[in-house]
């Protein structure tokens, strides 16, 4: 596999890179592998202070890092900034909580003393994805880090440089060298690599087809696995709900990241036909006024979608959801918004606001992951029905409901199959709160003392 830097607003091919050897990766394991025998009896004021260093690096160098991640994948210039303050919160958060969150729980026994201590594994690898090409990776290696274990970070292809620059970061951050390395790699590498015996456990986030390869190797080798994969999350909207805002905030939670989020309202369920028809007016209308064109222009609100295949996919979807019965609301036609774009951005992965409505709820496309700026729009009768389209999707990553309705609130959150159930607002991960999913969503948390606790040796001490 290629690992290439190309800009998808110009299709621009930037700088190509090297793979690693054989024996380039083989040292890269070693040295974390020997980090790790002295790293894990760093103290947690060490690492809480060279954490904090790495956020303030972070904080230091915002501009040219969010620059680099529009380069390669074409997020917004605002959005990339966004992402690069979110990382700065996520290593405070770490290195302020983290000894709270690993010292002993003190459990009453027969014993004299009993109690469980959390220990660092070892090595743990990252696979990460592009779409958010450094908060992915810090939403991991922050807590990890902090637990007493080291990585190593297999970053997706098209951000080679974000992934370089990353390792930079901790060693200028002040980590010991090998704590956290970067591997230049195609995903064929990867089930090779987790074969190795000095590599303890690994996480994913990304498409099924990734997590399903990423597991099957670990179970292979009997190692720990944390995967977060796909979405198609509902945005359910009820009559009492203040539809104007719940419109709004659909809009927003769409589009974000380009619409590749793996947590992106995709599925709009209206519950009654005027409901539907006062979000169908607001939605169009705001999707057609979204400024499309070069991300790092802080006026764009939409740029590019990272690779030609995302955008093939994507097209691809869109037909197959019109033949099947849907109508197009609004967008759809990717050769009108060229001939808007200036001559130079034509050659870019743009697609158009696109919103599909009145898509048959039974058919396979209406159950499937939109990776783009594309919405459906669903009119159910019931708040029942709602929460049954909700839930029937091989998915279950987040789900938004808007109503204000205390019943309601409390016949959604204990229905609706998803990690997360965000009331009248829009889902989005903190790291105060554990983050992940269920069914082909995948297992295991993120963020807070949950992701913390999940590469580390739960150990019970029992003292006569």
């Amino acid at each position: 596999m290629a690992i290439a830097t190309v800009n998808p607003t110009t299709g621009e091919s930037i700088k190509d890179f090297a793979p690693l050897t054989d024996a380039e990766l083989a040292a890269k394991v070693a040295l974390g592998d020997r980090t790790f025998d002295s790293y894990r009896h760093s103290s947690l004021e060490q690492r809480s202070g060279w954490l904090h260093r790495v956020a303030d690096r972070l904080e230091q160098d915002c501009a040219a890092l969010a620059h680099l991640a529009v380069l390669e994948m074409g997020k917004p210039i605002a959005a990339a900034q966004a992402e690069i303050q979110k990382c700065v919160m996520v290593c405070r958060f770490y290195a302020d909580h983290a000894a709270e969150f690993l010292a002993d729980e003190i459990v009453k026994t027969d014993a004299s003393q009993s109690f469980v201590r959390p220990q660092p594994l070892g090595i743990v690898l990252a696979v990460m994805p592009w779409n958010f090409p450094y908060w992915q990776v810090f939403r991991f290696a922050a807590p990890a880090l902090m637990a007493g274990n080291v990585a190593l970070l297999k970053h997706a292809s098209n951000v080679p440089q974000v992934a370089l620059r990353l390792e930079q970061l901790f060693r200028e951050g002040g980590f010991p060298e090998g704590a956290f390395q970067t591997l230049l790699i195609g995903g064929d590498r990867v089930a090779a690599l987790v074969g190795d015996d000095r590599i303890r456990a690994a996480t994913l986030t990304g498409s099924e087809a990734a997590g399903i390869s990423l597991a099957s190797a670990c179970g292979r080798h009997l190692k720990k696995t944390v995967l977060e994969l796909g979405g198609s999350d509902p945005l359910i909207v009820c009559p009492s709900a203040e539809i104007s805002q719940a419109a709004a905030v659909a809009v927003t939670a769409r589009m974000l990241n380009n619409g590749q989020s793996c947590i992106a309202a995709k599925r709009f369920i209206a519950v009654g036909e005027t409901v539907a028809a006062e979000l169908e007016r607001a939605i169009a209308r705001d999707f057609a006024a979204l400024v499309v064109g070069d991300p790092m222009n802080p006026a764009t609100q939409l740029g590019p979608l990272a690779t030609p295949q995302i955008l093939a996919d994507l097209e691809t979807q869109v037909a197959a959801a019109i033949a099947a019965g849907g109508r197009l609301v609004v967008g759809g036609d990717r050769a009108a918004l060229l001939e808007r774009l200036p001559p130079a951005l034509r050659s870019g992965h743009f697609y158009p606001p696109t919103l599909l409505a009145d898509l048959p709820q039974d058919t396979t496309i209406a159950r499937e992951e939109f990776f783009g700026p594309v919405a459906l729009l669903f009119q159910v009768a019931t708040l029942d029905r709602a929460i049954a389209l909700a839930n029937d999707t091989p998915f279950g990553l987040g789900a938004s409901v808007w109503t204000q309705d205390a019943a309601e609130i409390d016949r959604c959150v204990a229905g609706i199959e998803a990690g997360a159930v965000f009331v009248n607002g829009m889902v989005k991960s903190d790291p105060r709160l554990p983050f992940g999913g269920i069914k082909r969503s995948g297992y295991g948390r993120e963020l807070a003392r949950q992701g913390l606790l999940e590469f580390v040796n739960l150990k019970t001490v029992w003292i006569a």
